[in-house]
C-alpha cells in the first residue's frame, strides 16, 4: 500500500477513535524496503507502547509452520502439482493461525477496509480479533453497548479483553 494511501487511511482510522483514547491509542506501519515483497508490519500502540504487533514475516513463518502442521496430520506430503491441496491447507492454516492471533501487515489492511464497510452492530460481533478491536474503541460505541457485551468479553482473545477494559477504563467504567 502507498503511503499516501495508507496516511488518508490512518486519519480515517484515528478520525473513528472514541475521544478518552484519540491521544493514546496510534496506528503505524513499517515497510520494509529491502524484503523481497517490501511489506513489513502494523502494529498498535497504546501510550507509545507497543500492544499488537502484525508482522508479514513472523505470520509467514507461523503460517509455514501450521501448514506442515496439517500435512502432517493428514498424512500428505506437500505436492507441488496438487494446487487445489495445497490452497485448501494454505486457507485452513492462515484462518488457524489467525484466530491464534497471529497476523501479517495485509491481513491488518484487509480488516480495516472490511471494517470501514460494514456496520458498527457487524463489527462488534465480529469473530475477527482486528475488527472487533478497531470496534472496541470506536466513538460511536457508547457506555451502554460496552456494559451490554460485559459478559460476552470474557471470551474472547487476551488482546481483545485489553482493548475492552482500556476503553472502560477510558470512559470511568473501571467497575465492569
Amino acid at each position: 500500500m502507498p503511503d499516501q494511501h495508507w496516511s488518508e487511511l490512518r486519519k480515517r482510522l484515528e478520525n473513528l477513535i472514541c475521544e478518552s483514547l484519540r491521544d493514546r491509542v496510534k496506528f503505524t506501519v513499517t515497510n520494509y524496503r529491502k524484503a523481497h515483497d517490501q511489506l513489513g508490519r502494523a502494529f498498535i500502540s497504546v501510550d507509545k507502547n507497543e500492544v499488537f504487533n502484525m508482522c508479514t514475516l513472523t505470520s509467514n513463518n507461523a503460517l509455514f509452520e501450521k501448514e506442515e502442521e496439517l500435512l502432517n496430520d493428514l498424512q500428505l506430503k506437500y505436492d507441488v502439482f496438487n494446487e487445489e491441496q495445497n490452497c485448501s491447507i494454505q486457507d485452513k492454516a492462515h484462518e488457524i493461525i489467525m484466530t491464534e492471533g497471529v497476523f501479517a501487515q495485509y491481513d491488518f489492511f484487509e480488516a480495516v477496509e472490511q471494517y470501514l464497510n460494514s456496520s458498527m452492530e457487524i463489527s462488534l460481533h465480529s469473530n475477527h480479533i482486528i475488527i472487533k478491536i478497531l470496534s472496541l474503541i470506536d466513538r460511536r460505541v457508547g457506555k451502554r453497548t460496552l456494559k451490554k457485551i460485559a459478559n460476552s468479553i470474557a471470551q474472547e482473545k487476551e488482546i481483545v479483553q485489553y482493548f475492552y477494559h482500556l476503553r472502560c477504563e477510558a470512559e470511568g467504567l473501571e467497575n465492569i
